[in-house]
């Protein structure tokens, strides 16, 4: 199996690590707007450095994996529909819903596969209380609560591209609380503060956030993000049902301290940042693509599942512009 990576930057590295020591993948070509940088990956990673994403489509691939800049993505999943390629890319689709839209409108007429990003689903942790709560061992589920906490501001020159916190942070969140109950929001009510630094301010962004988020079977979810976590890279989810309650997230390297005298010792190495805290989940979401396109297994999470939490963060960008609780039911789907 021939592979093209498009975009050689901090996930495309690990992604293309993961894919070369895929026994399934025969090749790999790697691409990136710096060849520089595309040429010392492939030579890491024994792959072939292509000069520019014409050649990753012109030169013979069975797939596509898109870890470039976000504002190219929904062109490059548009291309490889055209082309009848299978393609994976990180979130999101794109920054607004008509350029996720439109995306999605190729991927639908060319029949082909789409598989996003969203590694959380294939974290044990998560699949583990995805079973709980399916397996009705929590009883009837009231509560949800999840958490996203980065342990640093990413650069300034990020902000301004990265659609904000709710549509790059906390999305990932809205598409966990989604897959693990298995329900849909309903409606949303969101706060953010820019409180922080100067640069949160600059571009138009926040630097913390909560939502109260309500499922459509009446449970109650509060999911928080901040950028300025200091003890570290803290991702959690507490469910609480009438029968027990759970915790995703929760180990010896969470970044978080009891203050009750027989409480748990703080983590002696938090997890510094998400590609450590999440390095198995990001090979399984890889490993998951590869045998959707040679072995036909059922994609795990497919364009749709983006569209639906883009959704929710854009009823929170309203929420918090407008500063009211804003339906689901307000923001198109289609």
């Amino acid at each position: 199996m021939r592979i093209g990576l498009i975009g050689a930057g901090r996930i495309g590295t690990f992604h293309a690590a993961s894919l070369s020591r895929n026994h399934q993948v025969g090749s790999l070509l790697v691409t990136d707007a710096e060849p520089a940088r595309a040429r010392a990956l492939a030579d890491r990673v024994g792959g072939t450095a292509a000069p520019g994403t014409d050649e990753i489509f012109s030169w013979g691939v069975d797939a596509v994996v898109v870890t470039a800049a976000t504002a190219a993505h929904a062109e490059l999943i548009g291309r490889a529909a055209r082309a009848g390629l299978p393609v994976f890319c990180e979130k999101p689709i794109a920054l607004d819903l008509p350029g996720t839209l439109a995306a999605l409108r190729e991927v639908d007429e060319a029949g082909t596969v789409l598989q996003m990003g969203f590694q959380r689903r294939f974290d044990a942790g998560y699949t583990a209380a995805r079973e709980a709560v399916g397996e009705g061992r929590l009883g009837r589920l009231h509560t949800v609560r999840a958490i996203t906490s980065d342990p640093a501001p990413p650069p300034a020159a990020y902000l301004p591209l990265s659609g904000g916190l709710f549509r790059d942070c906390l999305v990932h969140d809205f598409d966990i609380l989604r897959w693990v109950t298995d329900r849909e929001v309903t409606e949303v009510f969101a706060y953010g503060s820019d409180a922080g630094g100067a640069l949160f301010r600059e571009a138009g962004d926040v630097d913390t956030a909560a939502t109260l988020l309500t499922l459509d079977d009446g449970t109650l979810a509060t999911a928080t993000a901040t950028r300025c976590n200091g003890a570290g890279y803290d991702v959690r989810m507490e469910l609480a049902g009438e029968a027990d309650q759970i915790a995703v997230g929760l180990d010896d390297r969470t970044p978080i301290a009891s203050t009750e005298p027989a409480g748990p010792p703080p983590a002696d190495k938090p997890w510094p940042g998400f590609l450590e805290r999440f390095a198995p989940a990001y090979e399984a979401e890889l490993t998951a693509f590869v045998e959707v396109v040679r072995e036909g297994r059922a994609n795990p999470c497919d364009g749709r599942e983006a569209l639906h939490a883009l959704r929710i963060a854009e009823a929170c960008e309203r929420s918090r512009a407008e500063r009211r609780p804003v339906p689901l039911a307000e923001i198109p789907e289609s």
